[in-house]
């Protein structure tokens, strides 16, 4: 390797005019052959040292020196090729990338005005064609343009002033395009808009009509081109989403929704020679609500028009016969206006379409037939791609918004009846079957759900009352008034449920659940709505708490009725409603216990206005213990005829009993305080006394035939527990010491069952003065 590298130091010694007479490659050769030669001779010299041993110190020095002079030769050599050669190495390498920097200065500058030019030439010619109206040509031109104008952009660096002058123009003339494009657009697709913006009904978008202009062009003039030509070069530039985004906005607003929340509206398709006329016509609706099939079979016509006279041609976005830049307009449109439609035809028309009863299921194979071929007829025509969509999953799931639907129904209906006035009621009696429709024979099979082997068959359940020979009456409902709306509640329950054991097995559990939700809501809302009335009209509180009874009373059996007609996971115990029935009793008494409370304030309140029934030889004392009596006597008589035929009749006597009770317990425990009680006094509280035993009976009027609440007035001592203690003290009130002792008879005697030996005593210091004989009857009250 030695030779080249000393032929190129002599070249370029030889170009720099310092190559001195010894040629330098020559004496580097030399140097190294005779470094070759000591080599061999110091290794030869260490060799006879160390292995022969002799001795050959001479030897060795002359070699080092010989060593040392070639040294020094070497570094000299070096020193001149650093200090002389690299120089000049350096600045040929300078002057090389000079050169190189500027020629390609020169050739980014040819490439420019290359960019410019082209620039130039594709303006030109997009005029050209644009004056000619090849729009499609114009647009390439264009795009064309705006590449070369991106390209000069690019350039950093070379930020020439003209660019923007450049882009300006580009920009005007992009401009000017889309205006001739707009223009021819509008042309071919003429809309005619209601005057007003907002679509207040039919008769609004009656005035809509759409023009699709089919002229094909003529070779021998100028003419507008056609659809295809227009629309490829919106793609072209860029524009063709915007536009046909616009034109789908329109057609939804106007068209597509109408057509679809209108049963009214017709779609009326008027084709001629060179134009297609899509408008509206009214006709007398068959529904409230649009069929399916019908909307269906409109739409249908809307966009088989459109696909012909608009959409059924395909476009590249690039401007090149490649497969995959092809761009298909019914496909375009499609996915922009889909989504929003199926959205409308679902929640305007299919929501309505849903049976209302399972009966009604089977006819909806109608729809779901209809609903696939009306996306297999937009699928061919290329409006929809891949596979079943929201629309046909809405229809084919019929089974579960019918039962949603029925569900919403029921809870809906139940709502409305809930907040319905209570007043309005109907008379129960214990023949009284309402609201039970008639169930298919257990055993017979019909309906009847499969049943384990360990289940208990129902046959063994049907004939117990005859069995027992319990009365068909054991378990009725007493005779009472409820409320008509609590009574088609009910039938709404067996109704519902009735539903249920013809229904699928999901449909069956939504509604049982559904019923018992009907149950809750009552609990929640009957209560709180209602609250006001409750409170203050003691007829109405009794109605509630008889509303409440019969709902318990039906929710007893009410999941047995159906225990094995509904699904299977409903059979083993689960279908019961008879967690509900404590809660429904409670909110009854509750609600009646309440309105008792109330009565009772008011009865103690009369009394309280009576000055304590002392001192009744004062006038205006006894005036005012009379006028209370009166009033007590009003009030329970006023609220006899309030509750009289709508209460139960033990509990009108339960409840009238405790508060004649109140009153007379009132007035007792004042009497037996008084501490001094006249001659006179004791007659005027006797003939108070009498007015209560002779009236407080007749408050007692349960049912509206006056003759047979004789009986309940009778019996007045078994709901009134303070009654025979009244008519005690109203005996001692007349009595003599003798008679009092007399009816003690040694603390067996009536009054001695009424009144304890103290209060007896009392009665006798404050009626009568102390006399031996008083004593003599204290000492036998004992």
């Amino acid at each position: 390797m030695a030779a080249p590298s000393a032929s190129l130091v002599a070249a370029v010694l030889a170009h720099s005019g310092r190559l001195e007479k010894e040629d330098l490659g020559t004496r580097i050769a030399r140097l190294s052959r005779r470094v070759e030669e000591l080599k061999g001779e110091v290794c030869n010299m260490i060799n006879k040292k160390y292995n022969e041993f002799l001795p050959s110190m001479q030897s060795a020095e002359d070699l080092v020196s010989q060593v040392d002079s070639l040294c020094s030769n070497i570094d000299l050599l070096k020193s001149r090729i650093e200090n002389e050669v690299q120089q000049d190495l350096n600045v040929a390498v300078a002057e090389f990338t000079e050169l190189k920097q500027q020629l390609e200065r020169d050739s980014l500058v040819l490439s420019l005005l290359k960019q410019l030019q082209e620039f130039d030439t594709a303006v030109k010619d997009y005029k050209t064609a644009l004056l000619e109206k090849k729009y499609v040509a114009a647009a390439f031109h264009l795009e064309k343009a705006r590449s070369s104008l991106k390209t000069l952009e690019s350039r950093k660096g070379f930020e020439l002033k003209v660019l923007k002058a450049l882009g300006t123009e580009l920009t005007v003339q992009t401009q000017n395009m889309l205006y001739h494009l707009g223009e021819e657009w509008r042309q071919m697709v003429l809309w005619k808009l209601p005057s007003s913006k907002e679509i207040s009904g039919a008769e609004t978008v009656l005035q809509m009509e759409l023009r699709l202009c089919t002229m094909p062009p003529k070779e021998d003039q100028v003419t507008g081109p056609p659809v295809a030509s227009v629309l490829q070069a919106f793609a072209v530039l860029g524009e063709l989403h915007t536009r046909l985004k616009h034109f789908g906005q329109l057609l939804l607003k106007y068209i597509l929704k109408p057509l679809i929340a209108y049963p009214s509206l017709r779609p009326l398709l008027e084709e001629q020679p060179d134009t297609a006329i899509l408008r509206f016509e009214s006709a007398e609706p068959n529904l409230e609500h649009p069929s399916p099939v019908e909307v269906f079979d409109k739409i249908r016509l809307v966009l088989e028009a459109l696909h012909k006279h608009l959409l059924s041609v395909s476009l590249s976005e690039c401007g090149e016969d490649d497969k995959n830049s092809k761009v298909i307009l019914s496909e375009v449109l499609g996915d922009m206006i889909w989504e929003e439609m199926c959205d409308c035809l679902i929640q305007e028309c299919l929501v309505y379409s849903i049976p209302a009863s399972s009966k009604k299921l089977v006819q909806y194979i109608e729809v779901i037939k209809s609903t696939e071929e009306f996306e297999k007829s937009l699928k061919n025509m290329g409006f929809l791609k891949g596979d079943a969509t929201d629309l046909l999953k809405y229809a084919r799931n019929v089974n579960s918004h019918f039962a949603n639907k029925k569900c919403q129904d029921v809870i809906v209906a139940a709502r409305n009846l809930m907040t319905s006035e209570i007043h309005n009621t109907v008379k129960i009696t214990p023949d009284s079957s309402i609201a039970i429709p008639k169930l298919p024979d257990p055993g017979s099979g019909d309906h009847l759900k499969t049943q384990k082997a360990s289940k208990t068959p129902p046959n063994e359940l049907i004939h117990l009352e005859n069995e027992t020979g319990l009365s068909k009456h054991t378990y009725s409902m007493p005779c009472c008034r409820i409320s008509v709306s609590v009574e088609k509640l009910m039938e709404l329950a067996y109704q519902t449920l009735l539903e249920a054991t013809t229904s699928t097995d999901q449909c069956c559990i939504q509604l049982f659940y559904s019923v018992r939700n009907i149950f809750h809501l009552f609990y929640d809302v009957v209560p709180t709505y209602h609250k006001e009335n409750l409170q203050k009209l003691p007829q109405l509180a009794a109605i509630h708490h008889n509303n409440c009874m019969y709902i318990a009373h039906h929710l007893l059996t009410l999941g047995h009725q159906f225990r094995y007609r509904l699904a299977n996971i409903l059979y083993d115990g689960a279908a019961t409603f008879v967690d509900l029935v404590p809660g429904f009793r409670r909110l009854g008494m509750e609600c009646f216990l309440a309105q008792m409370r109330v009565q009772k304030g008011e009865i103690l309140e009369r009394l309280s206005s009576a000055k304590n029934f002392s001192n009744m030889d004062n006038e205006e004392n006894y005036s005012a213990a009379n006028k209370a009596t009166r009033q007590l006597l009003h009030q329970l008589k006023r609220l006899g005829k309030v509750w009289q035929d709508v209460l139960p009749v033990n509990i009108y006597c339960k409840a009238m009993g405790t508060l004649l009770n109140t009153a007379l317990s009132e007035i007792i425990s004042r009497i037996t305080a008084l501490e001094d009680i006249s001659a006179e006094d004791a007659d005027r509280l006797h003939a108070l006394g009498r007015t209560m035993l002779e009236e407080g009976p007749l408050v007692f009027t349960p049912l509206l035939d006056e003759n047979k609440n004789e009986k309940y007035q009778e019996e007045v001592p078994v709901y009134v527990q303070k009654w025979m203690m009244f008519k005690e003290l109203m005996m001692v009130l007349q009595a003599s010491l003798q008679d009092i002792v007399d009816r003690w008879a040694d603390g067996k005697g009536p009054l001695a069952a009424e009144f304890s030996p103290t209060e007896v005593k009392s009665l006798i210091r404050a009626l009568f003065q102390n006399t031996e004989r008083r004593a003599a009857a204290l000492a036998k009250i004992k």
